[in-house]
């Protein structure tokens, strides 16, 4: 018997796999297909971390099974490579990103190569290589000649010292956090997706899918779906309404103020009438330095100033009512107004009693001088003329009616998800492939035309306005009009880092297609996703965004199902050893290269899956992983009580039956911890009974070898069994011989456990008793004594009561 060298054998296994394409899809097959999907990875410099080996171990197990059941298995990997962070990294080390990007897609393969994933290389994509973002374009012009695509103006966070666009996470008290520099905002030309008009298809899709019950949950409240009423209040002495949403119109008897955000275009439509527009100016200047975050969650103490001059008229009541500013209306959520029952809301009861307005109740119960009462989902209407009386829902109702026939509001379905913002002024991203003419407006590419390719030039510094670094490339920009010939420019905003894996499991299974995102026979036997495995950090954006994508190309009649992944699952993260998340600063990140050289990479593949409930945090355990070790030692030990023998024995057929049994179930429900505790519980069972038959050594690799595949398929090999373990079959379970024939049990002697027994199953109480009674020690028990009694509970206890 040789040692188990584990950089001997893998790297043995990993070159006669790759050689032999052992993992390649197979064309025009009548096989049952199998499509296993994991969220392909950001290839950044610092290379693959532990969190990557987790996420993607869980389907590499699931795929690697389905080939031994019979299935056409594509599990594919890919590369999501444009982006802000190799920009970034780009200007910081004076390097163009294609160089950065390839690089470091370079140490990722070696890395994943190097822990022996079964993916299919040859599928292999790449989203900043022409070929592929040629469809990223050519879906982004489907969606803009459908009317999905539209530009209009916003504001955007720009830094002034990295002259760069952040996101709202990027800044913070007005400051930037990579270099401390103000943050100022800049009104521009955003690209918009009309995601919303997708919200009730998205919503309705989660029916016809299998998502973890979380995740269908973060997609809804994301989405944001609420019934209630559109409603106008006049503004006193102009032809001017404010447009509320609200989904409690029944307690319009009780609006005292209303507040529009600082960005509302009634402030500059109305900006000669308001006597105090230097404070109203000054407000809206700070809230400009503040973070979306900032502005609707972090602040407790709610600030505002009261438009002086201009007044709503409240259409229930029909008295004038103030109007506020206050930062913590957005213009993005609903109207960007809303109207104030400090009654029955904490926010706008803080706000009320600050400012001084009146507090109405409208919903009998509690006192409103203490407090908001706000368990108003029923109860009885007050001060609400014609709804006194009235419970809440009828209130809700009769009050939409009534509006309605006044024609001062309308029943609505609002969401609370706002449309994608399309657009980034970076470098590193795809051409938005449009033309401004000055003629004919926005005129897109032509699609023959595509790829429109990102010029390779020498410098993509960010510029001081907040534009695209491509807008200083005057050769690339300036072009002609694709309809009248005339002067033109091209588009200079780049595509966000999403559009790329919005659909990028359509073109796995045909990455080389010139003609066609993907072949249409393909796509009716590829789609859709079988099981997607990820992130919970994903199962909003990029999930809607990928469901929205999809969906779209469904209703034009490109892909053939509605829904792109039948199943949606997700895992926990792997903390550092000190229960914190892994971070280089605070020094407790594990790099799957020093567990590989050190243990092993079956090793690394086993204790990540072995660490805990698999949709669970769990911190990293350098004796767990050692554990893991001697596990597969003890697995490469069973060769030294191998014995012949093509049935399983009788002494462990049960044990066998009841862990194909286990292990199956628990590999399909992502309990791969239990699963793997019952293969050590078995290999327990083999070296009590000393000796484990062939049958049972081939059964057992086979379960084994998803988690395992190296260290299996060589101990396969020396085994002599027929072919390669990866091309064995899955093993099958007998149902019946999962129960066991006999059990053990303990014997009470006057309530106190004496002895232990072995009966059959089915034994009755008198056979439990012979079996008892003829045991030594039972016996020492009971002689020259009277039983009086004996209660036998079967398969749990038997006791004797002697005197």
């Amino acid at each position: 018997m040789e040692r188990y060298n584990h950089t001997a054998i893998e790297k043995k296994w990993q070159k006669e796999w790759e050689e032999d394409r052992v993992f390649a899809i197979e064309e025009k097959s009548d096989k049952p297909k199998f499509y296993g999907l994991v969220e392909y990875p950001y290839p950044s410099g610092v290379g693959l971390h532990v969190g990557h080996v987790r996420a993607y171990t869980s389907l590499e197990v699931i795929s690697r099974k389905r080939r031994m059941q019979g299935y056409n298995v594509l599990f594919p990997i890919g590369w999501d490579a444009f982006g802000l962070p190799t920009e970034n990294y780009a200007i910081k080390t004076g390097r163009h990103p294609r160089d950065v990007t390839d690089e470091n897609i370079k140490v990722f393969t070696q890395q994943l190569k190097a822990i022996g994933y079964s993916f299919d290389w040859d599928c292999e994509i790449d989203t900043t290589d022409p070929n592929y973002y040629k469809w990223t374009q050519w879906i982004f012009l489907q969606l803009f000649k459908h009317g999905l695509a539209y530009r209009n103006r916003t504001y955007v966070n720009f830094c002034s010292g990295c002259k760069v666009v952040l996101a709202n996470e990027d800044f913070r008290d007005g400051k930037c956090d990579r270099c401390g520099s103000e943050v100022v905002q800049l009104e521009k030309d955003v690209w918009f997706l009309k995601i919303r008009e997708y919200a009730e298809k998205l919503l309705k899709g989660l029916d016809d899918v299998d998502y973890l019950p979380r995740i269908r949950l973060e997609q809804e409240n994301w989405i944001g779906k609420s019934t209630g009423a559109e409603v106008d209040f006049d503004i006193a002495g102009y032809d001017k309404k404010l447009r509320v949403f609200t989904t409690r119109p029944d307690t319009l008897f009780g609006a005292t103020f209303m507040v529009i955000a600082p960005e509302h275009p009634l402030i500059e439509e109305l900006a000669g009438d308001i006597t105090n527009m230097d404070a109203v100016t000054d407000y809206q200047e700070a809230a400009k330095r503040k973070t979306e975050f900032e502005r609707v969650q972090l602040a407790k103490d709610k600030t505002g100033v009261r438009i002086e001059g201009i007044t709503a008229i409240n259409p229930a009541t029909e008295k004038e009512i103030p109007i506020f500013i206050a930062d913590y209306v957005m213009m993005g959520y609903g109207t960007g107004a809303i109207m104030a029952v400090p009654a029955h809301d904490t926010r706008d009861w803080d706000f009320a009693k600050k400012f001084d307005l009146p507090i109405i109740e409208v919903i009998r119960g509690g006192n409103i001088e203490e407090a908001a009462y706000t368990d108003t989902s029923s109860g009885e209407m007050v001060n609400s003329g014609f709804l006194d009386g009235m419970e809440v829902k009828s209130a809700i109702t009769a009050m939409i009616s009534h509006l309605e026939k006044g024609g001062r509001g309308k029943k609505t379905i609002n969401y609370k998800m706002k449309d994608w913002a399309f657009n980034r002024q970076r470098y590193w991203g795809e051409p938005i492939p449009i033309i401004h003419c000055p003629h004919c407006g926005m005129v897109p590419v032509p699609e023959e035309e595509l790829p429109l390719e990102l010029p390779m030039v020498e410098s993509y510094e960010p510029t001081d306005t907040g534009e695209s670094p491509l807008a200083a490339m005057t050769d690339w920009v300036n072009t002609t009009c694709p309809v009248c010939g005339g002067p033109a420019k091209r588009e200079t905003d780049t595509m966000p880092q999403w559009a790329g894996s919005s659909w990028y499991f359509l073109r796995y299974f045909d990455n080389k297609n010139a003609d066609a995102l993907a072949d249409p026979e393909k796509m009716k036997y590829w789609l859709p996703v079988d099981w997607y495995n990820g992130g919970m950090e994903h199962v909003t954006r990029h999930l809607l965004y990928s469901r929205f994508w999809h969906q779209f190309l469904y209703d034009i009649g490109v892909v053939p199902t509605k829904e792109p992944y039948k199943k949606r699952t997700a895992q926990g993260l792997i903390l550092g050893s000190d229960g914190e998340k892994m971070s280089k600063s605070k020094g407790n990140v594990v790099n799957p290269n020093d567990i590989i050289d050190e243990f092993g990479a079956d090793t690394l593949r086993t204790y990540v899956m072995f660490i805990g409930d698999y949709e669970k945090a769990a911190p990293w355990s350098e004796n767990g992983t050692k554990g893991c070790r001697r596990f597969l030692e003890r697995v490469w030990k069973l060769q030294e009580i191998l014995v012949d023998g093509e049935e399983y024995s009788p002494a462990l057929e049960t044990a066998m039956h009841k862990t194909i049994k286990k292990v199956d179930g628990d590999y399909e429900e992502m309990k791969y911890n239990t699963a793997i505790a019952a293969l050590m519980s078995l290999l327990n069972d083999f070296n009590k009974e000393g000796k484990v038959t062939k049958a049972e050594f081939r059964t057992y690799l086979q379960l084994l070898y998803p988690v395992a595949p190296h260290m299996t398929e060589e101990l396969w090999e020396m085994a002599g069994f027929e072919g390669y373990l990866h091309a064995s079959e899955w093993p099958v379970y007998d149902d019946a011989k999962t129960v066991d024939a006999v059990i053990e049990m303990a014997v009470q002697i006057n309530g106190k456990v004496r002895g232990k027994i072995t009966l059959p199953v089915a034994a009755d109480a008198e056979e439990a008793k012979a079996i008892a009674l003829a045991n030594e020690n039972i016996q020492n028990y009971v002689e020259g004594k009277n039983i009086v009694k004996e209660i036998y509970i079967p398969g749990k206890i038997f006791n004797i009561v002697v005197k």
